[in-house]
């Protein structure tokens, strides 16, 4: 039976979500929680492989998994068995044919920015820390360009290969305010390795008065990930949602 499955974890503490040897990552905690359900090692596929650090509300994935517990049954040992900073929020059968990862059609991220002038306990584990002032109306100037479809060479990952670099960007939107937390959406069909990380660490630039809004254009155009900006603290990005 194929099982759809919605995610939700704290990614501080893992490396990632792919399964690596001598390592915690998420797909290992899910699939160790399954062999003791089911008697036999079963893979779980996500929708994404998210970076170590990097958490996620709703990630989704799907497992082939035998099974004569009911669905509810199987949601409440899930979470009897898995760690503290991972769980199963719903869990349900879906088409044999059903692929997290190839039937996803969009993405969305968020980026947090704690901007507060004193450092927050509680946003710690889940947003960057930015005392400095940033311009807003400036970040939004610059995020402009970057919607639609284009080559993001130079927002990937230095050294990553890929078929291709071009994806398709929906929305980009800053929310909260200054003196607290600011957050960036970006949503889109598909995301490079690092990608939002690297978007916003540029877009930081902008924000923090180093370039100009129009600066943008010229690294997307360049397709160079050297003339980019810094690639931002993976503790601040969240997988939010996959549509399909």
């Amino acid at each position: 039976m194929n099982w759809r499955l919605l995610v939700e974890y704290d990614g501080t503490d893992f490396e990632g979500w792919q399964l690596q040897p001598g390592v915690r990552t998420v797909q290992g905690a899910l699939e160790d929680a399954f062999a003791r359900l089911v008697g036999r090692r079963v893979v779980v596929y996500g929708a994404g492989r998210t970076d170590a650090g990097v958490h996620a509300v709703g990630q989704v994935a799907h497992v082939h998994a035998e099974t004569r517990h009911a669905p509810d049954v199987l949601l409440r040992a899930l979470n009897a068995l898995l760690p503290r900073d991972v769980a199963v929020r719903t869990l349900a059968p879906a088409p044999e044919d059903f692929d997290a990862r190839r039937d996803a059609r969009s993405k969305l991220y968020v980026y947090r920015i704690w901007t507060g002038a004193t450092r927050s306990p509680l946003h710690e584990r889940w947003s960057h820390a930015l005392a400095a002032p940033l311009d807003l109306p400036a970040l939004r100037a610059g995020a402009a360009p970057l919607l639609g479809t284009h080559d993001f060479s130079s927002f990937r990952a230095a050294g990553s290969r890929g078929r291709t670099s071009v994806r398709t960007l929906t929305r980009i939107e800053a929310g909260g305010g200054l003196g607290g937390e600011l957050s960036l959406a970006f949503e889109g069909s598909g995301f490079l390795r690092h990608m939002v990380r690297n978007l916003v660490g540029t877009l930081l630039e902008v924000a923090r008065g180093r370039r100009p809004p129009d600066w943008i254009s010229e690294v997307l155009a360049a397709r160079d990930r050297r003339v980019a900006g810094p690639t931002a603290p993976a503790r601040g990005l969240t997988l939010m949602r996959v549509d399909y």
